[in-house]
């Protein structure tokens, strides 16, 4: 049991489980009925995503030091009561079933997922 940090669109591991978009917006031009056939998500948690203003701030980082402000901001953002909940209860599910969590970007570097796999594992998730 584990949660996998992945780029959506890409295939599915075997064993990979429910597959979570944590973005902001589905993906341009696929139809909802085909999301999970397409790999892209199984489910959409759009919660677990940046907002959005943020989201412009990661997309517009040249620097270290720009990325390293979204990292603070968006670990701010997921410190609030109801994210830091859903944080927890994916770190939970970590331990019962396989599920995987992830975002379009090609980069996982400088992508908030790579954040997100930090919080999860700060929380005890068991990550894969």
């Amino acid at each position: 049991m584990a949660i996998r940090v992945v780029r959506l669109g890409t295939p599915r591991a075997p064993g990979e489980g429910l597959r979570l978009g944590t973005v902001r917006r589905p993906p341009r031009g696929v139809p909802k009925a085909e999301f999970a056939s397409r790999d892209f998500y199984d489910l959409w948690l759009p919660e677990a995503a940046p907002s959005e203003e943020l989201v412009k701030t990661a997309q517009a980082a040249a620097s270290d030091r720009d990325w390293a402000a979204f990292r603070k901001k968006y670990r701010a953002e997921m410190g609030q009561p109801e994210k830091a909940r859903l944080l927890d209860l994916l770190a939970a599910l970590s331990h019962q079933t396989d599920l995987a969590v992830g975002c379009y970007c090609e980069d996982e570097a400088h992508c908030h997922r790579s954040v997100l796999q930090e919080l999860l594992a700060e929380r005890g998730a068991v990550i894969r």
